[in-house]
């Protein structure tokens, strides 16, 4: 399969997204702030190679060398490149994502042992907060938000009032399928209504092409279709799995990584059952019932 380069995008002065083409698994977005000589960096990548050419890109608009990086979780796609960037840069990141970063470790080379990920040392924040801060890059002030348990237990949006951009992280993957196999569905929804209210005129997120607050009400209806089918697949006793084969994905169908279903059904399950938002789930069945929605084929790796 033939991935297309990487670009940058400038949606304000200052401002700059780097997108991964197509954006599914482990192809994220990333981005940076600079001004006033200084740079913050939203999220890494996910090999050594791609961390390298993320470093390249910042140097190549002129940008000073990042001085902090701001994690939005702690998912290897955004955070195995860290050490590309530190000890020079400070990593910040929310309390639970330096622990779900220690606890995961090397969980990527794990799922995808045949990738490349070069020379990787998990290099989890240096920095936490609980509920939110705020950095100021030059002139541009950036608020570091925490949503509550969403995608993850450990998610932060990077906020950039003046400019209206807004860095979601994986509570949006644009033309992609959500994912909640280590957070929460009916937290994702409460994320959603948390960005609605900032009004940004740009979002950049997580995986995928730049877009508006559109997307917000799209995810939004991808996760009420999952918790109306949980609820009647749970009513029927039917597995996850048997859920999801059954399913009718309708305006979804075309989003990327439709085997992600299963894992959100997992999720929805285990609120279902009055489980604590994101209590941990049995990852290698949810990646093996993954991997049955995928065909039987592993899922891939992109990056």
């Amino acid at each position: 399969m033939t991935v297309a380069e990487p670009y940058l995008v400038q949606p304000a002065a200052g401002v700059y997204a780097y997108v991964q083409p197509d954006g599914g698994w482990c192809l994220n977005n990333a981005g940076f702030v600079t001004g006033g000589g200084r740079t913050l960096l939203v999220d890494t990548a996910a090999t050594e190679r791609r961390a390298l050419a993320l470093r390249a890109a910042v140097a190549a608009a002129g940008a000073a060398p990042p001085r902090t990086v701001v994690n939005t979780h702690h998912h290897g796609d955004h955070t195995y490149g860290n050490g590309v960037f530190a000890p020079e840069a400070l990593v910040l990141g929310h309390d639970n994502a330096r622990s779900e970063q220690l606890a995961a470790g090397h969980q990527l080379e794990a799922i995808w042992p045949a990738t490349d990920f070069g020379a990787i040392e998990i290099t989890p924040p240096d920095l936490t907060y609980s509920d939110r801060m705020t950095l100021y890059v030059g002139e541009a002030e950036v608020q570091v938000i925490h949503p509550g348990v969403a995608h993850t237990t450990g998610d932060s949006i990077v906020w950039l009032p003046r400019q209206r951009v807004v860095f979601t992280g994986d509570l949006v993957f644009a033309e992609g399928t959500p994912f909640l196999a280590m957070g929460s569905l009916s937290g994702s929804l409460r994320a959603l209504e948390l960005l609605r209210s900032l009004g940004a005129e740009t979002v950049v997120p997580g995986h995928g092409p730049l877009t508006d607050g559109s997307a917000y009400e799209a995810t939004a209806r991808y996760l009420r279709y999952v918790a109306g089918l949980a609820r009647e697949g749970w009513a029927q006793g039917l597995t996850p799995l048997e859920t999801a084969r059954r399913a009718d994905l309708g305006e979804f169908a075309a989003w990327r990584e439709s085997e992600r279903l299963v894992a959100n059904v997992h999720r929805a399950y285990a609120e279902l059952a009055g489980e604590p938002e994101g209590v941990p789930l049995d990852v290698p069945a949810v990646l093996r019932d993954m991997t049955v929605m995928n065909g039987g084929t592993p899922l891939p790796c992109h990056a």
